[in-house]
């Protein structure tokens, strides 16, 4: 089962809660473990202050991942970590980029619950395991291939 905490810190527009419950489902689901997670939804001024906080990056990226580093004997509550989507920029890059907007909200909700799993794309191999993930989900939703026809990566961070 999913606990999501989804805080709305921004009057941008966003999808629903139960999309964003859709793609966290969809994207734990190979977790058998209970999960407890908070996605917050930011403006750019937040957004950028948090990456420069944590990534010493002085821009507002689109996702930031926060796995929960507690171990478990220390705590009782199946914690899996944060989620921090910066809701300009997600429009942003949907605008430049030529994708659905919905598609690329579950792209990035996606790519930051693997994260919080514990994939990366630091590595190439990595890489291309993480990407091969996302394609496959996105797919199950009906959503086109991410990568395909991208001359930049639609993650930015």
């Amino acid at each position: 089962m999913l606990e999501l905490d989804l805080q709305r810190a921004t009057d941008a527009a966003a999808p629903d809660d139960e999309a964003f419950r859709r793609w966290c489902e969809l994207a734990l689901r190979q977790r058998s473990a209970d999960s407890e997670m908070t996605i917050r939804l930011v403006d750019e001024a937040e957004g950028r202050e948090l990456n420069h906080t944590y990534r010493h990056k002085d821009y507002a990226t689109n996702v930031l991942s926060f796995p929960a580093d507690v171990p478990d004997e220390l705590l009782d509550i199946p914690l899996l970590g944060d989620l921090v989507i910066c809701v300009p920029v997600v429009e942003r890059e949907a605008a430049e980029q030529g994708k659905a907007l919905q598609a690329h909200w579950a792209h990035l909700v996606i790519h930051g619950c693997l994260h919080l799993l514990g994939y990366d794309h630091i590595e190439d191999d990595e890489a291309e395991e993480m990407e091969a993930l996302e394609r496959q989900l996105l797919a199950e939703l009906g959503y086109p291939d991410p990568y395909a026809d991208d001359h930049t990566d639609s993650i930015t961070h």
